[in-house]
């Protein structure tokens, strides 16, 4: 049996450095090594002072310029597969696993593949704080979309997709599958590669007993009761224009691509009525729809 080595790849651009050292803390108790891959911070020097009692197994990687989430990411494979890694966990710097969220994940993944099944990741249910509620894991079935709350600790449900942050994944499926699409830039980058391993056989599992925390966008904007995630504008102008690019792809299942479109407009909708500034949302949310619908990919270069 091929001996297990979990190598973690965590990504920063402008870190809070207390926040990076709690996520290293957990992540050098739970894996073999951690890779570092720094998108240009503007506070890169102090980064490069951050204190660990154990700092062999990091290993620090500065690019020279922000190539965004998905070229860090393919950047850090590159470097855990020279460290001759069996699985890549993934993070985002605001993440936070907990104690056992690593070994949860590998007991799970074991459990399916001792079932036979083909896995493309497995990852954790999350919680961002400032909304106190566990999302769902969702999937399309049909026409409608399934929200999969864990009603057992211990359920493992299969899914879509998982966010990047938390995300454990075979190196086999990497393999097979390929890498991040660094042409995407930031958002949507997750999805694509889970609905493009699930095109090649490959399932995604999320795992009710792992936990880790998570903030997911900027402060959370309320509506009726209920606290929605929100974006800069920036952010939802790679969010429409990737959404399109990915549409676009003839290997994406026609009914998945009708439910996560319809969301989509909705999210259109709603974010230019009520997320501040109203035009400055609409305007990028616009131009993401045309850029996708041109073919543009990339970095956005600040031209219409």
């Amino acid at each position: 049996m091929k001996k297990l080595n979990v190598v973690a790849v965590a990504v920063t651009y402008n870190p809070e450095i207390r926040e990076l050292e709690r996520l290293l803390a957990q992540l050098i108790r739970q894996v073999s090594e951690v890779i570092i891959v720094d998108n240009a911070s503007a506070n890169a020097a102090l980064l490069r002072d951050t204190e660990t009692s154990t700092a062999k197994a990091l290993h620090w990687v500065f690019l020279q310029e922000n190539c965004g989430i998905a070229a860090a990411h393919n950047t850090g494979i590159a470097e855990a597969r020279r460290l001759g890694a069996s699985h890549i966990a993934l993070f985002d710097q605001d993440s936070e696993p907990a104690d056992d969220m690593v070994s949860c994940l590998l007991a799970a993944l074991e459990r399916l593949e001792g079932m036979g099944h083909s896995v493309a990741c497995v990852g954790p249910r999350y919680l961002d704080e400032r909304q106190d509620n566990p999302p769902p894991f969702i999937r399309v079935s049909g026409l409608h979309l399934q929200r999969c709350a864990c009603a057992h600790g211990d359920d493992i449900v299969a899914v879509d997709y998982l966010i990047s942050s938390g995300s454990l994944i075979p190196m086999s499926a990497l393999d097979k599958t390929g890498g991040m699409r660094s042409d995407f830039f930031i958002d949507y980058v997750d999805i694509e590669w889970g609905m493009r391993a699930s095109s090649q056989g490959l399932q995604s599992y999320g795992v009710c007993a792992a936990g880790m925390r998570h903030n997911l966008g900027s402060q959370p904007l309320e509506f009726l009761g209920r606290k929605i995630p929100l974006h800069s504008p920036l952010r939802h102008y790679y969010h429409f224009r990737n959404a399109v690019l990915l549409y676009k792809e003839p290997w994406v299942r026609w009914n998945w691509k009708l439910v996560d479109g319809w969301r989509l407009c909705l999210k259109y909708i709603f974010y230019s009525l009520f997320a501040r500034p109203r035009m400055a949302h609409w305007h990028k949310m616009t131009l993401g729809v045309w850029h996708g619908l041109l073919g543009k990919t990339g970095r956005f270069d600040g031209k219409t």
